[in-house]
């Protein structure tokens, strides 16, 4: 996935989040309100844990799919997208993980 594809799917999530909820998923969940997506994005983050524990790799990788598609979604109910996230992480490169963390405390 480059970050083209990221962009792409941010594009598409943030348009089918006023979709009609019987063809879309996406509007299904955000029209379900933001405790709906919270309650996916938990369920989904506690699967990444659980095959991150195991040791079938190809398991891992759809669970962590299914973790960023819902975490998209929530960003896209919110009005934000990857680009956000993609800023935030680019402000982040070169710094310590240590130090940013200490930047947030203070």
């Amino acid at each position: 996935m480059t970050e083209d594809t990221l962009q792409r799917l941010g594009a598409t999530l943030a348009e089918r989040r006023n979709a009609d909820p019987g063809d879309s998923y996406t509007a299904a969940l955000v029209q379900g309100g933001t405790e709906r997506i919270l309650k996916k994005v938990g369920e989904e983050a506690t699967e990444v844990v659980i095959a991150g524990g195991g040791d079938d790799d190809a398991a891992l990788v759809h669970e962590v799919a299914d973790l960023w598609y819902h975490t998209l979604v929530l960003l896209a109910a919110r009005g934000l997208g990857p680009e956000d996230v993609l800023a935030e992480l680019e402000r982040r490169a070169g710094v310590s993980g240590h130090t940013e963390k200490a930047a947030r405390k203070g």
